[in-house]
């Protein structure tokens, strides 16, 4: 049975990255197989977090899942920090990972920076929990950015370490998925960076609960070039800027890059920028009212992520006796 993994941090406004990265190539999944969709809190207190803003940006994903189209009937919507099983594996799985595989992780060496002697150590092993996260429920495949990509590889590693560690075929190898037009959206400011919630700039990113006056007014201030539209895909790849706002587009509109060009070709960007805010307020404009409902709702929200642990923490823990036994710890 394909069993669906993935999830978000709270650790932030969440922005129009992860609507289009990942949460909009959710909800047809949800077809596809069993899907377990986390707020992954665990992973946000790698760096500080104040604990009022961590407890609300919490609920506001879980609203978030909701208001975009995950149906709890369909699907698991839970907290990770709720579901013990993910940590305690995250350790068991530490104890056979080479640190050579853990220096190889380029998201560590780019938040630690030049501050690598002081980072914490959860921000460097915390690649050792996403592969728990993924292995406890054991995931068949798991949609990621391009930029994650190196995190499954490492979970297929660690899956397979331990197999050979116990001589057993116990875990499974999780497949990648690379969904949607836009798989990595790119800042408003800098179309080589990605739209990042930490981004000092707020106008470097569409926030998911931005008015529909913040959108028009981020678009209008988008970082664009003064030549027009081309017509095709292999001219638009060497001007980030526009490249990125094009894409965005084809995403929002669910057609290809190459119509949005056709449509487009010859057109300056005081043309299309209003075209391209027009069709995002149409979009996130709905999910942003219907998150609200959701956050005035914590009743029925709490109640969804309990509903939710309750299975998750059900499934988890069949994973984790049998890792016990494997282990020999004793029953």
């Amino acid at each position: 049975m394909k069993r669906i993994f993935s999830g978000i941090q709270p650790s932030g406004n969440l922005t129009l990255g992860n609507y289009l990265g990942a949460i909009k190539n959710w909800i047809p999944l949800q077809k596809e197989g069993e899907a377990l969709f986390c707020i992954v809190d665990l992973h946000a207190i790698t760096i500080p977090q104040d604990p009022i803003m961590l407890k609300s940006r919490t609920l506001e994903v879980a609203a978030t899942y909701l208001a975009c189209g995950i149906d709890p009937q369909k699907s698991l919507i839970f907290v990770q920090s709720h579901v013990s099983q993910h940590a305690e594996l995250a350790w068991i799985l530490s104890c056979l990972t080479p640190l050579g595989w853990l220096n190889r992780m380029t998201q560590f060496k780019d938040k630690a920076g030049k501050q690598r002697e002081q980072a914490a150590l959860g921000l460097y092993s915390y690649p050792v929990l996403q592969a728990a996260d993924i292995l406890v429920y054991q995931t068949t495949h798991v949609p990621v950015g391009e930029d994650q990509k190196q995190h499954l590889e490492l979970a297929r590693d660690i899956a397979g370490a331990f197999n050979r560690a116990y001589n057993c075929n116990f875990f499974i190898l999780p497949e990648p998925q690379i969904l949607g037009i836009a798989p990595r959206v790119m800042s408003l400011r800098d179309g080589t960076k990605k739209m990042s919630k930490s981004d000092p700039s707020d106008l470097s990113r569409i926030n998911m609960m931005d008015s529909d006056e913040e959108i028009n007014q981020k678009i209008r201030k988008a970082k664009t070039d003064p030549e027009p539209l081309p017509g095709n895909v292999g001219e638009l790849a060497t001007r980030p800027e526009a490249q990125n706002l094009v894409t965005i587009y084809a995403a929002l509109a669910e057609c290809s890059v190459e119509k949005v060009l056709q449509e487009f070709k010859g057109s300056l960007f005081s043309a299309f920028k209003p075209k391209l805010a027009e069709l995002m307020i149409s979009i996130l404009g709905p999910i942003r009212e219907e998150t609200k409902k959701w956050l005035q709702d914590k009743v029925e929200l709490e109640t969804i992520l309990r509903v939710g642990q309750q299975q998750a923490t059900a499934k988890a823990s069949s994973t984790l006796k049998d890792v016990h036994r494997l282990i020999g710890f004793l029953q």
